[in-house]
C-alpha cells in the first residue's frame, strides 16, 4: 500500500504562488514539484476562497473547525449523559413492593 504524503502549509502556499505567477501552466508545475494536478487545482481553489486561512496545518484547525468540534464533542457528553439518566430512572422507578430476583 502506497504511504499518503503530507505537504507542509508553506509548501502548499508556495505551490500555489508558483502556479499563479510563473509563465509555466499548472499541468506543468504541478508536474515539476511532483504533486497531481488535481491537487494542485484544490490547493487553489481553497487558497483563494480561505486566503491565509487556507492552510491551517496538521492539527491546527481554524476557528470555525474548531467551534464544530468543541460542539461535538460536548453533545458527545450530554447523550452520554442522557443515557446514563435514563438507565438511573428505569433502576428506581421500580415500586418498591415489587420483587424483581423472582
Amino acid at each position: 500500500m502506497k504511504k499518503r504524503r503530507v505537504y507542509s502549509e508553506s509548501f502548499k502556499r508556495e505551490a500555489v504562488e508558483l502556479s499563479e505567477n510563473s509563465d509555466k501552466t499548472s499541468k506543468e508545475v504541478a508536474l515539476d514539484l511532483g504533486v497531481s494536478y488535481p491537487m494542485l487545482c484544490k490547493w487553489r481553489s481553497k487558497y483563494l476562497k480561505e486566503g491565509q486561512n487556507a492552510f491551517p496545518g496538521h492539527g491546527n484547525l481554524n476557528e470555525k473547525d474548531r467551534d464544530h468540534k468543541l460542539l461535538e464533542k460536548e453533545l458527545s457528553k450530554v447523550k452520554e449523559e442522557r443515557d446514563i439518566l435514563k438507565k438511573a430512572l428505569g433502576i428506581f422507578s421500580h415500586s418498591p413492593g415489587r420483587n424483581t430476583n423472582s
